[in-house]
């Protein structure tokens, strides 16, 4: 969620739920990375504005504030056809990324001019171009890391998506400081940083191999594949992986291209795009977003005399524990953790309400909301932030992987929009209790993931859609069962 900032609230009469003028951009959950850093481009783009009251500034922030919404509206449209429309244009997966950047370098460099032009015009011109590689990289990203990872690495690799947004992130929280380039001559620098990051990132693509799986299912060119294999891998034999890919290939073969359409109305499907869509609601509707919007008045409230670095620190955090998942993710595996993220964010919603509740009455309640911050986004970074980006590559075969990845990617997005326009109406209506609809929601998000999401560590794609169909032979049988025995008792 590297997202870009929202339309600023409005003004409540609830002290705690005052926004910060100061604050780090909304979670962790955009898909703006590639297999480098440089693709957290909204992350070092948007970072905390300082309070430059009637400045050039503050009317540039203010215009990609209300900018924001529009780009992500525009996101929806364009996530419908990404990347499945990016991959049948394109003729591999490493083309279709390096066109794709192209968009990262013109939308920064836009917003790097933007002092020297019309501001407003190519503040907004930016915004919606990377707003567009954000979409598009979103789908390219995860499906090329996990094509291209070796089945015992393949959720550690994954992982590196989300690292690459919550390091944004934090640079762009240290940069945005009013010493650094937080200021009215530093800003445009700071706006169009990332730029540099992504011209970076084009060279490197340029020495990735391409993914030997797509070049041996999809365009049948077996030696290449082999020779990329042994690049990716070193001198291992690569007939093992070969041979995995040939019953993918043959499984493929039996079915056609599969489109956005047939994945919703066949019931071959139907499990697995169920549970890829419900991990990327439940990371959304975590109330992550809220967390780090509200993270520096509460900061203010327990007391911290300079909550900005407080909340950079919170930064640092979501850091250090993505790094910790990178290693958890394949010794505890990926249902494991995203069970114990979710109890664990549950807990600490609701401390963070009673925290809120109880503030009025003991000041050091907001010691409480502090420790819960903490807390929530430790075990979001556990589990819930960097999960779903790549386990819904995992749970679908080629044929169906690139319009699985585009509806979960337009749902996350999505989920990402109604949060962001709708809490601060929530928030009035529900005051400090507001969290407490998080906690239920974390509550049926943990219950599903229990019952429905299944264990995809060490497991072969064919092996995960394997899982899906006992699953839906399992229910078949059942219902066939209690037919049988309504009709006996008949």
């Amino acid at each position: 969620m590297a997202q870009t900032p929202r339309l600023a609230p409005r003004a409540r009469s609830h002290p705690w739920l005052t926004p910060a003028r100061t604050w780090p951009p909304p979670h962790t959950s955009s898909p703006c990375t590639g297999p480098s850093l440089s693709p957290c481009l909204p992350s070092v783009a948007w970072s905390p504005p300082s309070p430059w009251a009637g400045s050039a500034t503050g009317s540039a922030v203010l215009i990609m504030s209300v900018n924001s919404s529009t780009c992500m509206s525009r996101r929806l449209l364009w996530l419908s056809e990404v990347p499945e429309g990016a991959v049948v244009l394109l003729p591999c997966r490493v083309k279709a990324m390096l066109v794709v950047n192209v968009l990262s370098i013109a939308g920064n460099l836009l917003m790097g001019l933007a002092k020297f032009g019309p501001s407003h015009i190519l503040i907004i011109a930016g915004r919606a171009v990377t707003g567009l590689y954000c979409g598009l990289s979103s789908g390219l990203v995860p499906m090329y890391v996990s094509e291209v990872s070796p089945t015992a690495l393949r959720g550690a690799l994954g992982t590196l998506h989300q690292l690459a947004i919550v390091t944004g992130i934090l640079i762009s929280q240290v940069l945005g400081l009013d010493f650094l380039l937080g200021n009215d001559e530093m800003w445009p620098l700071l706006l169009g940083l990332s730029g540099m990051a992504a011209l970076l990132q084009f060279f490197l693509l340029l020495l990735c191999p391409e993914s030997p799986r797509y070049l041996y299912i999809k365009l049948g060119k077996v030696e290449e594949a082999k020779r990329n294999l042994k690049r990716l891998r070193g001198n291992c034999d690569p007939m093992k992986e070969i041979a995995e890919m040939e019953k993918e290939k043959q499984e493929a073969a039996s079915e056609k291209k599969v489109s956005i359409r047939q994945l919703f109305s066949s019931s071959k499907y139907r499990q697995a795009v169920i549970v890829a869509l419900m991990v990327q609601i439940s990371q959304q509707f975590s109330g992550i977003n809220a967390i780090f919007y509200y993270s520096t008045n509460i900061f203010e409230r327990a007391g911290v005399d300079q909550p900005v670095y407080a909340t950079i620190g919170v930064g640092v955090v979501n850091t250090v524990f993505t790094v910790i998942s990178v290693f958890l993710v394949e010794k505890a595996g990926r249902r494991s953790l995203f069970l114990a993220g979710l109890m664990g964010m549950l807990i600490s919603a609701v401390a963070m309400t009673v925290g809120l509740v109880l503030l009025s009455q003991f000041a050091w309640m907001s010691y409480v909301s502090m420790i819960a911050i903490f807390l929530f986004v430790i075990f979001f970074e556990v589990g819930p932030g960097p999960i779903p980006w790549f386990i819904v590559a995992e749970l679908f075969s080629q044929g169906p992987r690139p319009a699985a990845i585009a509806v979960a990617g337009f749902c996350n997005w999505a989920c990402n929009f109604i949060v962001g326009m709708c809490f601060q109406y929530i928030a009035d209506l529900c005051g400090p209790y507001v969290f407490a609809i998080f906690a239920a929601l974390l509550l049926l998000f943990f219950l599903f993931a229990y019952f429905k999401v299944p264990e995809t560590k060490g497991k072969s794609f064919e092996e995960i859609a394997a899982v899906f169909r006992r699953k839906k032979l399992s229910a078949k049988a059942m219902t066939e069962l209690q037919d049988l025995r309504a009709t006996e008792e008949a």
